[in-house]
């Protein structure tokens, strides 16, 4: 079986993270490889030893040049493998699409299927296949997801930059089933949302927090809110939903605002206590310190400020400038729930961030809790690199 696939030949002493069933292996990894694989085509994997490590995705354009699929010597790469994979990463799934009808289906390595995200929305799945490997198996996933999902549409999101690292062009399209509604209703975190899978952000949406919004409703009963990037409203309403006296909501997009205040209405929720500003939350900030505007509950969760570790130092400047404008902007007593989904930033990295940013703001500051992207974004436990949303709820 083993000589059935080209093969990877790793340098000395390359071999220990996989050994630690660690799924990537960068290219200064290699020794040499033997045979001509193509792109996304399985090869074999050997130590310095000629050892058998397992088996992976070639990928000749990026510097992860293989993602491992498997370590089990009698595990081959077909269909069948596939079909497990998936059957596995819906079943984890299977309590929360009880109480939901939005879910991350899978999640990427977290799922033993690196570089393939699928989202469901209602009997949309939208999906995207980041690497080499998940496109020369896109038409296998597919069938297999209509076949196990109940004939549910596959919609394309494959249009995230991170494609050109694998030497592949961006692309957006149905891949099965019925062309999808313009919006769609779908539930998660207690609230009905519209998702628009065309062109909204990501697959359409964010699930990531769909376990905290539940946790921010709780926290903004008679509080007066800020939610900062605050897209079509998950935060907001979720402090509607739980009482808040009146929510402020920040954003650069009138149509993500135009949506916050259509969903809104869907969950029945009284309008008229949102005050929605099209505007950059940097400048608003600042605008609200200058006139000596506070909140009791203030939410800042920015889009990925660092793309890769040499934009480290830049994000944290900017996490820290967010941070510092919030904690002044914070009633006595007041919570801040700021987040960071940047994956090169550590949650160890974050707070001290956070912490430098009470300092200059001369604010005694607590954690009185922490957040994570919600359960159907599994972190393997061999793959640490998959915490990537990670947040802080503060009191001064």
């Amino acid at each position: 079986m083993k000589d059935a696939n080209p093969k990877i030949l790793l340098k000395p002493e390359r071999e220990r993270s996989l050994l630690r069933r660690h799924p990537w292996i960068f290219s200064g990894a290699i020794d040499g490889v033997s045979g001509e694989p193509r792109a996304g085509e399985t090869v074999e994997v050997y130590s310095a030893e000629r050892e058998w490590l397992g088996r992976g995705a070639f990928s000749p354009a990026s510097q992860i040049t293989v993602r491992m699929w498997t370590f089990d010597e009698e595990e081959t790469v077909d269909d069948e493998f596939f079909r497990r994979r998936l059957a596995n990463a819906i079943a984890l799934r299977r309590d929360r699409l009880e109480e939901s009808t939005a879910a991350r289906l899978v999640h990427g390595e977290g799922d033993g299927l690196p570089g393939l995200v699928l989202d469901r929305y209602a009997d949309v799945i939208v999906g995207q296949f980041m690497t080499a490997g998940m496109e020369r198996w896109k038409g296998v996933i597919t069938s297999l997801l209509r076949e196990m999902c109940h004939e549910c549409s596959v919609y394309e999101r494959s249009d995230a930059s991170a494609r050109r690292h694998e030497d592949l062009p961006l692309v957006t399209g149905l891949l099965a089933g019925a062309e999808p509604p313009e919006l769609i209703e779908a539930r998660w975190g207690g609230l009905a949302f519209q998702v628009d899978v065309r062109r909204g952000h990501k697959t359409g949406a964010y699930l990531d927090q769909s376990d905290t919004l539940p946790r921010i409703a709780a926290l903004s009963r008679n509080a007066e809110v800020l939610d900062t990037f605050c897209y079509t409203g998950g935060f907001a309403l979720s402090a509607l939903k739980g009482g808040a006296n009146k929510v402020t909501c920040v954003d650069s997009s009138e149509a993500a605002l135009a949506t916050l205040q259509k969903n809104a209405a869907l969950n029945h929720l009284d309008a008229s206590r949102l005050e929605p500003l099209c505007a950059d939350v940097f400048e608003t900030l600042r605008a609200f310190r200058d006139r000596g505007r506070t909140f009791d509950l203030i939410i800042l969760d920015p889009p990925k400020f660092a793309d890769s570790k040499s934009t480290v130092e830049r994000a944290c400047r900017a996490y820290k400038d967010i941070n510092l404008l919030a904690f002044k902007l914070l009633k006595p007593g007041g919570r801040l729930a700021t987040f960071s989904c940047s994956g090169s930033v550590t949650p160890e990295l974050f707070q001290k961030v956070v912490a430098d940013a009470a300092l200059d703001a001369r604010r005694f500051a607590r954690v009185i809790d922490r957040f994570a992207q919600s359960s159907d974004h599994p972190i393997a436990l061999a793959f640490p690199e998959g915490l990537y949303l990670k947040g802080l709820l503060c009191q001064s």
